[in-house]
């Protein structure tokens, strides 16, 4: 089912033993996983950045009634790990850059003293759904601006040695999956390689491709996670 979150629209959903509510940024990655979704699913285009998933996100829960919310789309990928057109089922998602910067280097908001910067999906939920698509697992990193050089890619990874992907709105969905206390997950299709900024290798059409045929396989894992949840 396709939902305009930002148009403040949201339709009633369908009885069912199991709700998902699908988050993707923009309305081409809603469109590429909708018609895949079983019907106890909702795709809501959410906006892109952390602040504005994690707000559409919320207004989307406080409409509907739900068991599991994924944050879905496009992202880069580290390379070598998470080649163009692999998948990417996050083990936990991280934002990488909410802290501080100081002399001696970047602090988490976590070192300073309070906040959160990781949320860690039901790993066993991940493992089946990687199974399922082909899909590697591994960090998925939340960030507000997209990476466009390789040193800023190397820090990150120093940072983050499990990060297989980037993209800039699973913390936002994660926060508001947090405050309604659902279990969050995030996919990502990889469309480039994280560092310098080369649109001529971009392949956004394969990755939207790779992302709906993921979604097409998910059904009865979901259906069966929710039975022995």
């Amino acid at each position: 089912m396709v939902v305009q979150a930002q148009e403040g629209l949201l339709t009633a959903p369908s009885r069912s033993s199991l709700r998902v509510l699908v988050a993707t940024a923009v309305p081409a990655e809603r469109d590429a996983v909708a018609d895949l979704l079983p019907p106890y699913a909702d795709a809501v285009a959410v906006g892109v950045g952390p602040a504005a998933a994690g707000a559409h996100t919320a207004a989307a829960l406080a409409r509907g009634t739900y068991d599991l919310v994924i944050s879905t789309g496009i992202g880069g990928g580290f390379q070598p790990d998470a080649p163009i057109g692999s998948l990417v089922l996050a083990d936990e998602i991280t934002a990488a850059d909410l802290g501080a910067e100081t002399p001696d280097g970047f602090l988490p908001v976590t070192e300073l003293g309070f906040g959160a910067v990781t949320h860690q999906p039901p790993l066993s939920l991940v493992r089946e759904l990687a199974a399922a698509c082909g899909g590697l697992t591994g960090t998925v990193l939340t960030v507000s601006t997209v990476t466009g050089s390789a040193e800023r890619a190397a820090e990150l990874r120093r940072r983050h040695p499990r990060a297989l992907a980037e993209a800039m709105e699973g913390f936002g969905v994660a926060e508001a999956a947090a405050a309604y206390a659902l279990p969050v997950l995030e996919i990502r299709a990889v469309s480039n390689a994280v560092g310098p900024r080369d649109r001529g290798a971009w392949r956004i059409g394969e990755a939207l491709g790779a992302l709906g045929g993921a979604f097409g396989k998910f059904a009865p894992v979901l259906e069966s996670w929710k039975r022995h949840d």
